[in-house]
């Protein structure tokens, strides 16, 4: 159960409307997803949160299904069951197969698990990964 009212259209601030018009737009859809719900309670935080967001997905150096792949597994990472729901469906409306999702989940489990081996046993990082390769 949330922590938060979920916002229905009628009770939304005039800001909280707008950047919820623009969802709406940016993403060819009527649909608003619960977290845009909640956040719309604080219209500045909706309306920042949005925009970072916007920017941070659009289109760049990595393609849109890698960032969506990204997204959930740092979402695994961090626990957050809402953000790997809805990136795994975003990542599989983008293209993400199954056995790709699978393969992500095996990175992801290892990842954690060499990550937790190094920070247990404190080992130091080779001179070799402190410097930065040459241009």
């Amino acid at each position: 159960m949330s922590t938060v009212r979920l916002l229905a259209n009628e009770a939304l601030h005039p800001r909280a409307q707008s950047v919820f018009d623009d969802i709406r737009k940016t993403r060819n859809t009527d649909f608003i997803n619960n977290f845009w719900r909640a956040l719309a309670n604080q219209p500045e935080l909706l309306e920042r949160t949005w925009t970072d967001l916007k920017a941070t997905m659009a289109p760049g150096e990595l393609d849109p299904l890698i960032k969506e792949m990204i997204y959930v597994a740092v979402s695994i990472t961090n626990g957050c069951e809402y953000c790997i729901r809805s990136h795994t469906a975003a990542a599989r409306s983008r293209g993400m197969s199954e056995a790709q999702l699978m393969e992500l989940l095996a990175v992801v489990g290892m990842a954690n698990t060499t990550n937790a081996l190094g920070t247990a046993m404190q080992v130091p990082v080779d001179e070799v990964f402190m410097t930065l390769p040459e241009a």
